[in-house]
């Protein structure tokens, strides 16, 4: 609450005692961020503390809104993209947002929390004890997800062409990482309760000098 106040009053131009909160208003006045965002990035915040289970996609895609899709436009801001670019950049943090909970059930389950949505599933949440006994229920459930995460990541992927080639690549080898995390746990949807996805760092290392050479090129599991 003293963030999102503090917030308000560096917006109006009011100095304020934060150096990271004066500093972001400066930086959304120079690159003229929409204050929307700002207040829709507090909402998801602020879920966080009242809501811990999410039963229908639209109650986690008002949480990812606020939580990533709006730093996807920040970011498209700050790189100084053109407004055709928005719709991309929202896609982006969507789709990586999405694998994250994806990625990260059991440690979410764990603190109580269940991101992804529930209404139509057999469960009442996602700890390797609600999901034992219906592991063929759960692993439909999740290659459902991630289909999900494919439609918004193949709608990211036609931003690519707004990014100048210093940022293509990293932004497009992330990217990458998180399309090899969501095939890895399509070909066994249980790995999430017996690690956390992750690539090497050789395999990004790998990814990155692949993106260097052909820019262009890339395949969605490489």
């Amino acid at each position: 609450a003293r963030q999102k106040e503090l917030w308000a009053r560096a917006w109006s131009g009011e100095p304020v005692d934060d150096v990271i909160v004066s500093t972001f208003a400066d930086l959304a006045r120079r690159k003229g961020f929409d204050p929307a965002w700002v207040d829709a990035f507090f909402h998801s915040m602020e879920l966080d503390l009242s809501r811990s289970t999410y039963q229908t996609i639209a109650q986690t895609l008002e949480y990812i809104y606020g939580s990533a899709e709006v730093i996807g436009l920040f970011m498209a801001r700050i790189m100084d993209l053109p407004q055709q670019a928005d719709h991309a950049a929202r896609m982006l943090g969507r789709s990586m947002q999405y694998i994250n909970f994806l990625r990260d059930v059991a440690e979410d389950a764990g603190l109580g929390r269940t991101y992804l949505p529930l209404e139509g599933t057999p469960f009442a949440g996602l700890s390797r004890r609600e999901t034992a006994d219906k592991a063929d229920e759960f692993a439909a459930f999740m290659r459902a997800q991630l289909q999900l995460y494919r439609g918004w990541q193949s709608e990211a992927e036609k931003g690519y062409v707004f990014l100048p080639y210093r940022y293509r690549i990293p932004i497009k080898t992330a990217a990458d990482m998180y399309n090899w995390t969501a095939a890895r746990i399509a070909a066994d949807p249980l790995v999430v309760y017996r690690r956390q996805v992750k690539p090497s760092k050789a395999r990004i290392f790998l990814r990155i000098l692949t993106n260097t050479l052909t820019p262009g090129k890339g395949g969605r599991h490489a």
